[in-house]
């Protein structure tokens, strides 16, 4: 029998780099679920528990340290790695996203290799 497959939520406001990050980690064998903002990762939160989310900052409406904010302050949500990847990379955003409770923070544009190893190393633990 094999294992069930990893399940990660993708939150991007830019249909291009959501659609790089779930075509890279279908891939690789993941299960994915794409959201274009972060309420409606809240609403899919309520039927699908994810593995790891992986979110960008700057996005309409709630932004994602917002949104990283309700995920960790949810019971249902709140032990579940979450993965920043953004073009914002400065030490004010990453020492945001790092009291926030943030797992990682990764920065656009990105490598296919980069994402994978980073990603692995809370989804997939040796």
């Amino acid at each position: 029998m094999s294992k069930p497959k990893k399940q990660i939520l993708i939150v991007d406001d830019e249909p291009a780099w959501l659609q790089i990050l779930l075509y890279i980690l279908r891939k690789k064998g993941y299960e994915v679920r794409g959201e274009t903002n972060a309420a409606d990762a809240l609403k899919a939160l309520n039927e699908f528990k994810p593995d790891l989310i992986v979110s960008d900052v700057r996005m309409p409406d709630m932004n994602g340290f917002d949104f990283l904010d309700r995920v960790k302050h949810s019971r249902k949500s709140s032990s579940i790695p979450f993965v920043f990847i953004t073009a914002i990379d400065d030490y004010e955003s990453r020492k945001a996203a790092q009291d926030l409770g943030a797992t990682d923070y990764l920065t656009k544009p990105f490598n296919e290799e980069d994402v994978v190893g980073i990603l692995s190393k809370y989804i997939d633990p040796k």
